[in-house]
């Protein structure tokens, strides 16, 4: 076969072929993730973007590393255009440039990539040292930056091949997206070195760094996997209401939403559990002061006689001011409310509105309510057979939230979410994947309560033992084992990428004195 057709571009203009890598990058990217979720993908997907940006000037590369980043957030957020038009009701033209914005915004950090890696090499840094680096350390920025936004980090794409994502105990996610991108730049090196004829620039070692890394992770995720989990069973009852968005929060349709939710919990426990859950804001109206249907919800309780976990908004009054909060109670076998946990991360726009005060005429996406109040810290709640701590919707996606909760004490991670405003996109997917990453960080089993699905059972090691389809009106029953917690991760949390984020700092240093010194 000839190579030499496929010859890597020179310092010269950004050709369309290059443009065409680029965005051959972002459609390998975005195809790595659920849905349709080729996770192999992920382990190559940025070798078209390294050959087109070959022997580029940073400011080019940054261009082909922003049109990789448009397509792949492009592709993975899609979604973002069906909750916006249907539950935003705003024109297609708004939502798109909503859309773009946010896409723009992530696929900065690629170009911002492409621009560091091209400055490194220009200041000897060779590209096996920088592009896994700051691929991390970037990443790492972006999942607090602004409120944060960590959904789809690379390793999210890996979320079923169990032997791998072991690692997430001691590293997090992270530790996973700098195997992947060290993959990636050592198959970009052989290329290169195939293309150019040039044996000597084999990256031999990093090859074997990349095989000796891969063997070790591999080697500890089996070892993981292998051990058995001794913790206290408990046995759930997950129920899945398929509540229509458009209806969820209308008066009219509280009878039926509280009678669906009553029939599917009794089937569910018919042969006796040890929790109950209920997705979030199942309970369409304010649980603590309802005089109509939470009496019914108490008597539910009771005559299923397990401890209850039941979304719903709640209000404090302080003075003349009220506090909204988009809350979880846990109810005793009894009918008695046990404790309250309040969502500590609200979605921007969907919960409240960023500067509102600014932008008067944006209005959030949760009707009926005013704005919600985050709440104050993780508040494990005990059921009297383990304590939980409960991630609603959105804050599942945060690491740091499940860790606080697991090192107060929770041994089981309970999140409920309506993902009811995804439609039957491909976001219901990419949620849980990010999920059950928050098992393996803290070796604490979670259970998923969605209200349209998807609702599942996740063990202490990622798998996924069980889940519905979305869109179905059912429930899932299982039994779990109450974690121990303690994982290195637990106690130290992202150390590891914070050690990549100072790596990026270095290689920053490094570049700017290469700058002044060619000044």
């Amino acid at each position: 076969m000839d190579y030499r057709r496929f010859r890597l571009p020179e310092f010269t203009a950004i050709h369309r072929r290059d443009y065409w890598l680029a965005a051959f990058a972002g459609i390998l990217l975005a195809l790595s993730f659920p849905k349709p979720g080729f996770s192999i993908l992920a382990w190559c997907a940025l070798v078209p973007l390294m050959l087109a940006c070959g022997n580029k000037s940073p400011q080019k590369a940054f261009k082909l590393g922003f049109v990789t980043g448009l397509v792949a957030y492009a592709g993975i957020l899609y979604w973002i255009n069906i909750v916006v038009t249907t539950y935003g009701k705003l024109p297609w033209i708004v939502s798109l440039s909503v859309f773009m914005l946010l896409v723009a915004y992530l696929a900065f950090y690629l170009g911002a990539l492409a621009w560091l890696v091209r400055r490194g090499e220009e200041a000897g840094i060779a590209p096996l040292l920088s592009f896994p680096v700051l691929w991390v350390g970037l990443e790492y920025l972006r999942s607090f930056l602004l409120t944060g936004f960590p959904w789809a980090s690379l390793g999210h794409s890996q979320y079923r091949t169990l032997p791998l994502i072991q690692i997430a105990d001691i590293t997090g996610v992270y530790g996973l997206s700098f195997l992947i991108a060290l993959a990636n730049i050592v198959l970009y090196l052989i290329i290169r070195a195939v293309v150019k004829k040039e044996p000597e620039a084999y990256p031999t070692r990093g090859l074997i760094v990349l095989l000796l890394l891969l063997v070790l992770v591999l080697f500890y995720g089996s070892s993981q996997l292998s051990s058995s989990e001794d913790g206290k069973p408990l046995k759930v009852a997950l129920v899945q209401g398929n509540i229509d968005q458009e209806i969820k929060w209308d008066p009219a349709f509280q009878e039926a939403t509280v009678a669906a939710y009553e029939r599917l919990s009794r089937e569910a426990c018919a042969a006796g559990v040890d929790l109950l859950v209920w997705p979030e804001s199942a309970a369409p109206f304010f649980f603590q002061s309802d005089a109509k249907f939470a009496p019914r919800i108490r008597a539910l309780a009771r005559a299923v006689n397990c401890p209850m976990v039941v979304g719903s908004p709640a209000y404090e009054r302080e003075c003349d001011t009220v506090r909204y909060y988009n809350s979880a109670f846990l109810l005793s076998p009894s009918g008695e409310i046990l404790g309250r946990s309040d969502k500590i991360h609200l979605v921007p726009f969907g919960e409240y509105v960023p500067l509102s005060q600014l932008f008067p005429f944006v209005h959030k996406m949760v009707t009926g309510i005013g704005d919600f109040s985050a709440g104050a810290k993780p508040l494990p709640l005990n059921t009297g057979k383990g304590q939980i701590g409960v991630l609603i919707c959105f804050e599942g996606i945060f690491p740091d939230l499940a860790r606080e909760y697991v090192r107060e004490g929770s041994r089981l991670l309970v999140n409920i979410t309506n993902d009811a405003w995804f439609g039957r996109s491909s976001a219901p997917y990419q949620h849980l994947s990010m999920i059950a990453f928050r098992a393996v960080e803290n070796r604490v089993p979670v259970v998923r309560a969605a209200n349209t699905g998807i609702t599942a059972i996740i063990d202490s090691k990622g798998h996924i033992r069980a889940m519905t389809t979305i869109f179905k009106e059912t429930f899932l029953t299982g039994e779990v084992r109450l974690g121990e917690g303690g994982t290195f991760y637990g106690r130290f949390g992202d150390i590891f990428a914070w050690l990549c984020l100072a790596g990026c700092a270095v290689i920053g240093i490094r570049i700017y004195r290469h700058k002044s010194r060619k000044a």
